[in-house]
């Protein structure tokens, strides 16, 4: 990203006029993504302009679209529409690196054709090198900007999900690779209510995708509607942390346009190709935070963040760290999102443990992330909620798949 396109990105961010859609899809897929990142930082930008960035979650039909035709003849397998009875030509979604047309197979099965526009690799890595130089020359005069977390590290975290999203091969991996560990626990943990559209392999690969068309509002729009219920919330946060914290590998980027809900509450998983695997040690120590916080058993959650420490802090360092955690969390367990946003606060407690020793690295972004996405999610539909002491009884049913009281005591 240029220097002055860096400054515009900015300038959208906390300026005073409505953030322009248009512009920062216009600055390239960089800044896309580092404002859907934005879309959930109320702690850093005001809150409106969060909810404004969230339209780059949606699938409208913004960016210009390309002859199918000809991207098809140029990407697609030999011998390709030889298999359709009809490709619209017109794509009904369109986004900055590619377009999805609606079709209808020879045996007449309703699917849709995604089509990666253009090679973004390269651009987008060079983009992504030079604005690592301009956040390491921000932290050399600021030093400060590193307690707000490593932005080297979200921003390396960026890099690798994109770059394998760019290839659609890899979201048929990713929803094998989610398919097989939901089987590994059905007996235990049953998700009945999880599915992934069937995608068609041999009519697909690096840059064309044919999956089964799923007619279902997406998150998004069903959040913009109010259809969704408090309950299918909690049942998707269900389902979504099994998978990161009972499985420790789950779907990388499923902000609310990357998951669609029927009307009898059956959630699809789409654009699986940005899987992340979490070690066990760090949503060991996340996931019994959380289960402890719930419950109210504050220094129980305090330690169990401290297992992500290379070495358990002693003295004043520990002290200071169960100050600092008990000012943060006075009074936290009953408070609504709108009251304390779950992403600010993990920004501060964040800080906190880095402080103590404990270490976030590239790891640990995406199930922070995923966190971010499900507050953006409560404080769009149920601002008033208080999320923590909801899922409390799904943090007791992850427990079936780990033990909390087992990582507190392997760090005492």
């Amino acid at each position: 990203m240029k220097l002055l396109t860096f400054i515009r990105f900015f300038r959208q961010l906390r300026g005073k006029k409505p953030v322009d859609i248009e512009a920062i899809q216009s600055m390239g897929l960089l800044a896309v993504k580092l404002g859907q990142i934005f879309a959930l930082r109320p702690d850093l930008i005001e809150p409106q302009r969060c909810i404004e960035l969230q339209r780059l979650y949606s699938r409208a039909a913004t960016i210009p679209e390309e002859d199918s035709q000809a991207l098809l003849q140029k990407f697609a397998p030999p011998g390709f529409n030889d298999h359709f009875h009809h490709i619209e030509p017109r794509p009904f979604a369109a986004a900055s690196i590619g377009q999805i047309h609606r079709a209808v197979l020879k045996d007449g099965t309703k699917v849709v054709v995604k089509i990666i526009k253009a090679d973004f690799e390269a651009s987008f890595r060079r983009d992504v090198r030079r604005m690592k130089r301009w956040i390491r020359l921000g932290l050399f005069f600021n030093p400060r900007l590193r307690k707000v977390g490593n932005p080297i590290g979200l921003l390396a975290h960026i890099e690798d999900y994109t770059l394998r999203e760019l290839n659609l091969t890899n979201e048929i991996l990713g929803r094998n690779d989610l398919l097989a560990k939901a089987a590994e626990v059905e007996k235990h943990f049953p998700m009945p209510k999880l599915n992934f559209p069937k995608m068609w392999e041999d009519l697909s690969n690096q840059r064309v995708l044919v999956m089964e068309e799923i007619t279902s509002p997406t998150l998004e729009d069903h959040l913009e509607g109010g259809t969704m219920a408090w309950e299918d919330m909690l049942e998707l946060f269900r389902i979504h942390g099994a998978f990161m914290f009972g499985l420790g590998t789950f779907h990388g980027d499923l902000h609310p346009g990357n998951a669609m809900m029927s009307e009898n509450g059956d959630f699809f998983f789409i654009d699986t190709g940005a899987i992340c695997h979490a070690p066990e040690h760090v949503r060991n120590a996340l996931f019994g935070f959380f289960y402890f916080l719930a419950k109210g058993e504050l220094r129980n959650s305090f330690d169990a963040m401290l297992t992500m420490a290379a070495v358990r802090p002693t003295g004043i360092t520990l002290e200071t760290y169960y100050r600092s955690m008990g000012e943060l969390y006075d009074g936290f367990v009953g408070t609504s999102v709108s009251e304390v946003s779950l992403t600010e606060q993990m920004m501060k407690t964040v800080k906190a443990a880095v402080l103590a020793g404990c270490a976030f690295g590239e790891e640990a972004f995406p199930i922070i992330r995923s966190l971010m996405y499900m507050d953006g999610m409560v404080l769009k539909g149920y601002p008033n909620v208080d999320l923590i002491s909801s899922m409390g009884p799904y943090l007791d049913e992850f427990s079936a798949l780990i033990d909390p009281h087992a990582i507190i005591k392997s760090n005492a």
